[in-house]
């Protein structure tokens, strides 16, 4: 392992940290970056494992909202109603993830042309989605009903497909199902916490006996520049989705997923 191979893993973890909860992708951009740098990580572990330390720094910030559920939990029902809906949510992507693990790490990881096509669809979707004219219906993510909540766990399932997005997939659905746009991405903050705690554990588990020690150094390079890059945009982000919505997402995505088919068509 060479300090080259340490630059590439921070310049992915800092990629990483600045799009997890952007509806853009994180995995299609470290995939698309790691593509072109040359990077390889040992069963594409890392860029599932770094994912942990963005979900880290929003544990962080929410941390004094997370212990108020937790202790209010045995005797609120707002706060039972909630945590039931972020189960729902989670479940349809933990039954889908654990049965299309294999095909999703080995086939759609390894496909950087489905990644540029998702980028690009997905952009278009969003662009399309942020400017419908609709009433939201729901503003407070402790009031979500629980079929939104299912149905937003639906949703979060496109996201198995690198370049979709988890947080888009998740946002899209929350728009279209009557939430308003910082409630949708409040929602998909809180869901990510245990969707992507059970990816990561059930990557590392599938892939123990194939990890070694320099796997473990890079990941940590990466997992820790995600967490604080990710802690520095979360605030951002709410504030400016409130005000001018995901418009810009949208379009950030059709240049990406078209530079990266430039690129691929170009250089391989």
């Amino acid at each position: 392992m060479g300090e080259q191979t340490i630059l590439e893993a921070l310049v992915l973890g800092i990629l990483e940290g600045l799009t997890e909860f952007l509806p853009v992708s994180s995995t299609g951009h470290i995939l698309l970056a790691g593509h072109f740098m040359g990077f390889e990580s040992t069963g594409k572990v890392f860029e599932i494992v770094i994912q942990l330390g963005a979900i880290l720094a929003i544990v962080m910030l929410y941390f004094s909202r997370l212990l108020n559920l937790a202790v209010t939990l045995p005797s609120s029902e707002r706060s039972r109603h909630f945590v039931t809906g972020i189960l729902l949510a989670f479940l349809p992507a933990a039954v889908i993830g654990v049965l299309a693990h294999d095909f999703i790490k080995t086939v759609l990881f390894e496909t950087p042309m489905v990644i540029c096509v998702a980028l690009i669809v997905g952009g278009v979707v969003l662009l399309f989605v942020d400017r419908l004219v609709k009433a939201p219906r729901y503003d407070d993510v402790m009031d979500y009903p629980l079929w939104l909540c299912l149905a937003i766990g639906f949703f979060q399932c496109l996201a198995m497909i690198p370049g979709t997005s988890r947080s888009g997939s998740t946002i899209v659905g929350s728009l279209l199902l009557g939430a308003d746009k910082r409630s949708a991405a409040e929602f998909s903050f809180f869901l990510a916490m245990p969707t992507m705690t059970g990816a990561v554990a059930y990557d590392l588990f599938k892939n123990r006996d194939v990890l070694s020690g320099a796997d473990t150094s890079i990941i940590a390079v990466g997992f820790i520049a995600a967490f604080i890059v990710a802690a520095l945009v979360v605030k951002a982000l709410l504030a400016y989705v409130s005000r001018y919505g995901y418009g810009l997402f949208g379009w950030w995505r059709i240049m990406v997923g078209a530079a990266g088919l430039a690129g691929l068509l170009l250089v391989g």
